[in-house]
């Protein structure tokens, strides 16, 4: 096995495979860069160019692209407040806050330093699981993916700092919106109003650009001051790497967290930040610092988003079972290479697989100088006056929209959530949560159904299942003590204020 990786490292450093990983690296980071657009856009858009090439070259191309996806939509969520993808939502959080000290670079620093230690935990760990890849991925039924979609939203209290009932609340009208169309399981459709429109559901990069880049334009305008409000900039890169250096623990775990979470299939990578967020910020000693410009807000979904697509091709790869859309997307470009998912790429085309590791590390490590060369002049856009930067942004944000299915219902969609979004932003309503039961809603109505289907009522003995609730439950508990213990101190200090 080490022999086949070190032939494997010495035909991915060939020219020709070296060049197309850094043209997948380039698509990328542009697609990452721009608010709206998914990785399984750009995936979808290199799918005509990889057929016909040979698996090595091809690989390059699909796996340097998907690696750093989630470094480049980190600039878009530093510096603007909007999540570039479903993966950078919880970067926001405190990102933006630190945008808007002048901190931008910072940031930024901290975000791409820990993207490379992540993808490269993440490709390391895909490495090690392979002897262990077929009795892992069997441990999981339907019973324990449906009750680890249930521990995603129960972080969302965790999430709504002082008002975790209103977290969850906000988490259950997520999960609403995403039960809106096509049942997983039987052919039925929900809340559609006759609307062919709603047949395919909404779609997620409409709910993330609505409820955050909508109100983040609206304020903009009305403050009439740039992001970082007048602030200069201050700090640099190489502080934000010390920054890491000094939570290394942090990023360790997190990227093991993330790389874990990315393994379960179905589960899918739109949450991994958020958990790692709310786990971050529950085992923290100062966890009020978060969402105001703590960097370690940043640091752990950071840490996580890079490493789980180490995590997700494990069974994609080994069992064909894709984790996200980007990597279906990419079971499909193996296939039109003449290359097929399962135990073979343990066994017969262990090359390919050690191929998809090296070009994973390595293109992390490019994606991730190329972001650090580009912090500083990017950076300036938070210094940018909004009359100037709103103009730009928004024909961005409406295309970002219209391309989510191509229909005017789109515009019309993204304008309805985004004055919700505005609305609960104003009442300091959280609009996180939403985020995280829309996206967990269809793998969580799927497992559900086929626990009952298959297992009747006896799967809620099941010993994983029982575990998994228990977390759930001191999740969930810890978040509302820590919220009356929040509640009962700033009591203390108003009546010390007053006396």
């Amino acid at each position: 096995m080490f022999e086949t990786m070190i032939e494997t490292f010495a035909t991915v450093l060939e020219p020709s495979r070296i060049l197309f990983m850094v043209l997948g690296v380039f698509i990328g980071l542009t697609i990452g860069f721009l608010p709206g657009l998914s990785g399984t856009v750009g995936m979808s858009l290199l799918l005509p160019f990889v057929f016909g090439m040979d698996p090595a070259t091809g690989i390059a191309l699909l796996i340097g692209m998907m690696a750093v996806l989630h470094s480049g939509d980190t600039f878009p969520s530093v510096l603007l407040g909007i999540p570039g993808s479903s993966g950078s939502q919880a970067t926001i959080m405190d990102g933006y806050p630190l945008a808007q000290k002048g901190q931008a670079v910072r940031a930024l620093g901290a975000a791409f330093f820990c993207s490379m230690v992540g993808g490269v935990i993440g490709g390391l760990i895909l490495f090690l699981v392979i002897p262990l890849l077929r009795p892992l991925v069997l441990l999981f039924g339907s019973p324990e993916l449906f009750m680890l979609a249930l521990l995603g939203l129960s972080f969302v209290g965790i999430l709504a700092g002082k008002r975790p009932i209103l977290g969850i609340l906000a988490g259950l009208v997520g999960m609403l919106l995403g039960t809106v169309g096509t049942a997983p399981a039987v052919p039925e459709y929900r809340y559609t109003f006759d609307s062919l429109y709603l047949y395919n559901g909404i779609q997620l990069p409409l709910v993330a650009l609505g409820l955050f880049a909508f109100p983040v334009l609206i304020d903009l305008l009305a403050s009439n001051e740039s992001i970082s409000r007048g602030a200069k900039l201050t700090g640099s890169w190489v502080q934000g790497i010390k920054d890491s250096i000094k939570n290394k623990w942090l990023v360790v775990r997190s990227a093991v967290l993330g790389a874990s979470i990315g393994f379960i299939p179905g589960l899918g990578g739109s949450v991994v930040d958020w958990i790692s967020y709310g786990i971050s910020k529950q085992t923290s000693e100062n966890p009020e610092n978060f969402g105001k410009g703590d960097i370690r807000g940043v640091i752990a979904p950071e840490s996580a988003n890079n490493a789980k697509e180490g995590g997700t091709l494990i069974p994609t790869l080994m069992f064909g079972i894709p984790g996200s859309g980007t990597t279906a997307i990419l079971l499909g470009g193996l296939i039109l290479m003449g290359i097929e998912s399962g135990p073979r790429m343990v066994t017969d085309d262990l090359p390919i697989t050690m191929s998809i590791i090296w070009t994973l590390i390595i293109a992390n490590i490019i994606g991730v100088i190329a972001c650090l060369s580009l912090t500083k002049p990017i950076a300036w856009f938070s210094t940018v006056h909004p009359t100037k930067l709103v103009p730009f942004i928004t024909i961005i944000i409406v295309v970002g929209a219209f391309q989510t299915t191509q229909h005017w219902g789109d515009i019309l969609l993204f304008l309805a959530l985004g004055i919700v979004g505005w609305i609960m932003k104003q009442l300091d309503w959280p609009r996180a949560p939403i985020l995280i039961g829309f996206v967990l809603a269809m793998s969580a109505e799927r497992y559900l159904w086929i626990s009952f289907s298959h297992y009747g009522v006896e799967w809620l003995t099941r010993p994983g299942v029982i575990v998994i609730a228990l977390l759930c439950i001191v999740v969930v508990i810890s978040s509302l003590l820590q919220s009356k213990k929040k509640q009962s101190m700033t009591q203390t200090n108003d009546s010390g204020v007053k006396s």
